[in-house]
C-alpha cells in the first residue's frame, strides 16, 4: 500500500520575489554534435524548408515558446572564426573544429542563425570568441550583426543579402575562460582585463548591447568564487550580466540523491550572489549585478560512450543523452530553483534544445520527437510567465548521503495578475509516497482549478525514443481541487506537477 505523506502552503499575491524575465526560459544551440547538422538545419529533409530549416523541430521549438538562443557556442566559440561563417556558402573552408574535435565545414553560420531564430520568434544571444580572438574580432562582429551601413563590416553584411542590421542585444564575452579544457583558457586577471577591454570596445560600437561575463565554469572549479570577484573587479562597470554554468547527473544510481541536487543549485546561487554584491559594496556602486544561468541541464549518460567517439568526422552523434523520468523531475526541480532566484537570474538557458543534451530529439532524414525533459521545460515557460510569489511551505525533509533536511516537495508559483491566472509547479522527490498538498488560497478568491496536469510513470527510469516517443508524457487526471478558498492536491510519488488556477 502506498504511504501519503501532508505537506502545507501559503500564497499571498502581495508576497512577491520579482516579474520573471521571459528568457529565463531560453536554450542554446552549439556547433557540437548534431544540434545544427541535423537537428536544426537539414537540407533535403523531407521537413526542411528552403533554407533547411526542420519544420518538424521549429514545431515543437514552437510549442515550448524559447524566448532566447545561445549561440555559436560553449567550447566551440573559443576557436571558431566568425568570417568563415558568413558569405556564399561555396566559398566557406572547411576546418578542423578542436573543441570537440569534429570537421566543420561552416554551412551554417552568422546569418542562418538569425535566419532561423527569426523563424521560431526567439531573441539571439551571440558569443564572441575571447579563446584564440579578441577585442579587434569581437567589434567587428557586432559591427557586421548591429550597424546599419555605412561601414566596412555593415557594407559587407548588405553585400551578403542582409540589409537591415540585426540589433542584437544580449551578448557573451567568451565561454568557461577559467577551464584548462577551454582553447585559450585565462586566469582570471588575464580574462577579466580581456573581457573589460572587449566589452567597452562593443558598446563603443553599440551603447544599447547588454553584455554576460563568464562565472565559473562550475561550482567545484578550484578558482570558484576567487574567480568571480576578480573578474568583476575588472569588469563590473561594463557588464550586466555575470554568467553561471552547472550540469547534474545520477551515475551513482542513487534517485534520493540525485533529486537533492537542486539544494546545490541554490547553493551555488546564493554564494554567487554573495560575491557580486561584495563587488558591488566594494565600487560603492549603485549598479546590482543581475545573473545569465547560460548552461544548465542533466548530463551524464553519455560521457563514458563519447570518449570513445572518432575524431574528424562530420556532426557525429555526441552528448545524445537519453533522458529518463527522474531527469524530467531533476530539470523540473532546477527550473524551479530559478524561478525561487527571477530577483537576480534574469536570464537562463537549458543546454542544450535538440540533440546534444537536449529536450528535442531528431533521426537524421527521419522524425523528431519529445524527450521526458521537453514538457517541465514546456511547462514552465508557457505557464510560468508572470511574478514570482513567496510559498510559505512546510514539507516533510528526508537525508541523503550528501544532503540533508532535503524537502519532498519542492514548489514554486508564478501569478499573472494582468490574466488572474496562477501557476503551481511542483515535484514530488518521494520514491514511495504520495503528497497530499494543502494550500491557502485566501489571497486569491473566487479563483478555480482549470487543469492539474502530471507528468509519471510506474518506471523511474522510463524514457522515450524514436518508436515510443509518448511512453513518458504528461497527462491532466491529477484532482487538485479548491473547498472554501483551499486548494488541496495529491502529487504522486516521483512527478512532476503543473497546478494551473484562474479567476
Amino acid at each position: 500500500m502506498t504511504t501519503v505523506l501532508k505537506a502545507s502552503m501559503k500564497l499571498d499575491k502581495d508576497f512577491r520575489i520579482a516579474e520573471v524575465d521571459e528568457r529565463i526560459y531560453g536554450s542554446f544551440i552549439e556547433h557540437l554534435g548534431r544540434a545544427v547538422y541535423g537537428g536544426i538545419y537539414e537540407p533535403g529533409h523531407p521537413a526542411a524548408d528552403e533554407h533547411g530549416f526542420r519544420q518538424d523541430v521549429r514545431a515543437m521549438i514552437n510549442e515550448i515558446g524559447v524566448p532566447i538562443v545561445r549561440y555559436p557556442g560553449g567550447n566551440f566559440v573559443s576557436g571558431y572564426n566568425w568570417e568563415d561563417g558568413v558569405g556564399p556558402i561555396s566559398g566557406r573552408p572547411t576546418k578542423l573544429e578542436l573543441a570537440w574535435r569534429v570537421l566543420e565545414p561552416n554551412l551554417f553560420g552568422t546569418n542562418e542563425f538569425l535566419a532561423w531564430t527569426k523563424q521560431v520568434k526567439a531573441q539571439a544571444m551571440m558569443a564572441v570568441n575571447l579563446g584564440t580572438r579578441g577585442i579587434d574580432d569581437a567589434r567587428n562582429l557586432v559591427e557586421y550583426c548591429n550597424h546599419p551601413g555605412g561601414s566596412y563590416w555593415s557594407n559587407l553584411r548588405i553585400a551578403h543579402g542582409y540589409p537591415e542590421a540585426y540589433g542584437i542585444k544580449t551578448w557573451c564575452l567568451g565561454n568557461e575562460m577559467d577551464g584548462p579544457w577551454q582553447i585559450g583558457a585565462k586566469t582570471s586577471d588575464e580574462y577579466g582585463r580581456l573581457a573589460n577591454e572587449t566589452a567597452k570596445s562593443m558598446k563603443f560600437v553599440d551603447p544599447t548591447i547588454e553584455l554576460v561575463v563568464c562565472g565559473s565554469s562550475f561550482r567545484s572549479m578550484p578558482t570558484y568564487a576567487e574567480w568571480e570577484a576578480t573578474v568583476l573587479e575588472h569588469t563590473y562597470d561594463n557588464v550586466d550580466y555575470l554568467s553561471l554554468h552547472t550540469y547534474y547527473g545520477n551515475a551513482d544510481n542513487d534517485t534520493p540523491n540525485y533529486l537533492a541536487k537542486s539544494l546545490d543549485m541554490t547553493a551555488f546561487i546564493q554564494e554567487i550572489i554573495a560575491v557580486c554584491d561584495y563587488i558591488k559594496a566594494k565600487k560603492r556602486s549603485k549598479k546590482t549585478m543581475m545573473l545569465s544561468f547560460d548552461e544548465w541541464n542533466v548530463w551524464f549518460h553519455t560521457l563514458e560512450s563519447d570518449k570513445k567517439m572518432e575524431p574528424w568526422q562530420f556532426a557525429p552523434p555526441q552528448l545524445e543523452d537519453v533522458y529518463t523520468l527522474e531527469d524530467a523531475l531533476m530539470v523540473g526541480t532546477m527550473l524551479i530553483t530559478l524561478l525561487k532566484h527571477a530577483d537576480r537570474v534574469k536570464i537562463a538557458c537549458l543546454a542544450q534544445l535538440v540533440n546534444v543534451i537536449a529536450p528535442i530529439m531528431t533521426q537524421t532524414g527521419g522524425p523528431a520527437w519529445r524527450q521526458t525533459i521537453f514538457y517541465p521545460y514546456m511547462h514552465a515557460s508557457v505557464y510560468g510567465r508572470g511574478t514570482v510569489l513567496h510559498a510559505f511551505i512546510d514539507t516533510p525533509k528526508y537525508d541523503t548521503k550528501d544532503y540533508t533536511d532535503v524537502p519532498y516537495l519542492d514548489t514554486v508559483a508564478v501569478h499573472q495578475e494582468e490574466k488572474d491566472e496562477l501557476t503551481i509547479f511542483a515535484v514530488n522527490k518521494s520514491l514511495d509516497s504520495s503528497i497530499v498538498v494543502s494550500c491557502d488560497l485566501r489571497s486569491f478568491e473566487g479563483y478555480r482549478v482549470v487543469e492539474h496536469i502530471v507528468l509519471e510513470n510506474k518506471d523511474v527510469k522510463a524514457v522515450n525514443r524514436m518508436n515510443h516517443s509518448n511512453r513518458v508524457s504528461p497527462h491532466s487526471d491529477g484532482d487538485a481541487a479548491i473547498d472554501d478558498d483551499m486548494l488541496i492536491g495529491t502529487l504522486p510519488r516521483l512527478s512532476w506537477n503543473v497546478i494551473r488556477l484562474r479567476k
